[in-house]
């Protein structure tokens, strides 16, 4: 089929195609006049979700944003927000919604006004988060452009105080589990702390702070004592021996020269006698000193082995006791963060902020949101004139006729020589099956006999 073929299809079937598109154009046009209009007004918040933690100073990982934000949408129509909202436009108080209230349907008969109006809040809300950006929208659908803007602000004022609330509520009964469990760490600790007192007591065994015993501390100390060799060789010469050998040596040349009487051999006698004392003194002295270090050296290997046999005794009350230091240090530290944990979280349960920024305002819609009048007109006008495009294609399918000589090639296998043309008014046709030739009918050449 060429392209003129088609447009005569169309011109054929023009008023059928007029009228389908007067008659859609028409009801659109009535319709968005009946239909109820529906304003839709948005508010917007931010999740702070990028700036780290006032308190705990940590950042959400990313896998975790897709998971919070639709947790955020959500909340947004929540039943407990809507409650809220309600609360906060006073419709409890307002008559029109009393008169709604009580016209409402059979079927929320068993609903109390709060609830009722809080579904009638979630029906109308919704958000969604701005591709590309942190940014969350909520808005409300109502029929009329005040109220949508209205609580539009409502759901978001109720959004972010539910929002404070909830980790408000959160941080408390953390940091109440928190207490428990360190309170609890603490009896413990208390328990243990005299369990080892007692047997420290009992035992006579006492740990230092590196959790080595006294025992095993004098031990080490005995043992760093002994290691130094004691000699019990010969004694070594005294200090005063060398003068002693030369006063001998003075003496006896004085002997030789001197008589016996005479004074200065009477003093050299006399220094010799001296220091033979003096030297007799040391070698004494030098020899007591001796058999101390060697008496000494003995008792502190007695005392080293003695220190020994006692440790080895007790070795077994000394690991017990570590054991039971160690328990001690180890409810210390389930303490210690316990109590800082919850610290924390008290802390965060006064924290001001909600993790959301509020933005601007709702702003009261001008023109409603459905219907859309011009879009819905022109749509049905384009829509009219394709269905009654549709049917006329359809009806000339079912039912096709000659118009042209073009036409006739293409129902019969012969060629078309001419083309006589009947002048004057051409036969009525009906309205919706507009022609001016016949229907075309397969061609069948007859045979020679029928001839």
């Amino acid at each position: 089929m060429s392209i003129i073929q088609f447009l005569r299809i169309i011109w054929a079937y023009r008023f059928l195609i007029v009228a389908s598109t007067v008659i859609c154009t028409l009801i659109a046009a009535v319709t968005v006049q009946l239909v109820r209009p529906r304003y839709e007004a948005q508010s917007r918040v931010m999740l702070d979700v990028i700036k780290p933690d006032p308190v705990t100073g940590q950042v959400m990982a990313t896998a975790f944003l897709r998971a919070y934000t639709k947790t955020q949408i959500e909340l947004v129509k929540d039943l407990q927000v809507a409650r809220r909202v309600v609360e906060d436009l006073g419709w409890e108080n307002d008559p029109r919604f009393q008169a709604a209230y009580r016209n409402r349907d059979s079927a929320q008969m068993d609903l109390d006004f709060t609830r009722w109006a809080a579904e009638e809040v979630m029906g109308g809300a919704n958000a969604k988060l701005i591709e590309g950006s942190n940014i969350l929208e909520i808005s409300f659908g109502s029929p009329s452009p005040e109220r949508a803007k209205q609580v539009a602000d409502a759901l978001r004022k109720a959004y972010i105080e539910m929002t404070l609330q909830s980790r408000r509520e959160a941080a408390r009964r953390n940091a109440d589990w928190y207490e428990a469990q360190a309170e609890k760490s603490k009896a413990i600790l208390f328990k243990a702390e005299t369990d080892k007192a007692t047997f420290e007591r009992e035992n006579g065994i006492l740990l230092q702070d590196d959790k080595i015993d006294i025992d095993s501390a004098r031990l080490a100390a005995l043992a760093s004592q002994g290691q130094a060799p004691v000699f019990s060789g010969p004694a070594a010469p005294a200090p005063s021996a060398g003068q002693l050998a030369l006063a001998d040596a003075e003496l006896a040349q004085a002997s030789r020269v001197l008589g016996p009487n005479h004074p200065t051999l009477k003093a050299l006698q006399a220094r010799k006698a001296l220091l033979e004392q003096q030297v007799a003194q040391e070698r004494n002295t030098a020899a007591s000193a001796a058999n101390a270090a060697v008496s000494a050296a003995r008792a502190t290997s007695g005392m080293l082995e003695a220190q020994k046999a006692k440790v080895m005794a007790q070795r077994d009350k000394v690991e017990r006791l570590r054991l039971m230091q160690d328990e001690i240090d180890l409810r210390r530290e389930q303490y210690t963060k316990g109590i800082a944990r919850a610290a924390q979280l008290r802390q965060e349960a006064e924290v001001a902020e909600a993790g959301v920024v509020p933005l601007a305002n709702a702003i009261t819609p001008q023109e409603p949101e459905f219907p859309k009048k011009r879009l819905i007109i022109a749509a049905s006008f384009f829509g009219g004139m394709g269905l009654g495009l549709v049917i006329g294609l359809m009806l000339e399918l079912f039912g096709r006729r000659i118009r042209s000589a073009d036409d006739l090639e293409g129902a019969v296998d012969a060629p078309v020589l001419a083309v006589v043309r009947r002048h004057g008014r051409p036969a009525k046709t009906s309205w919706w099956r507009p022609d001016f030739g016949r229907r075309i009918k397969p061609f069948r050449p007859r045979s020679a006999a029928s001839a």
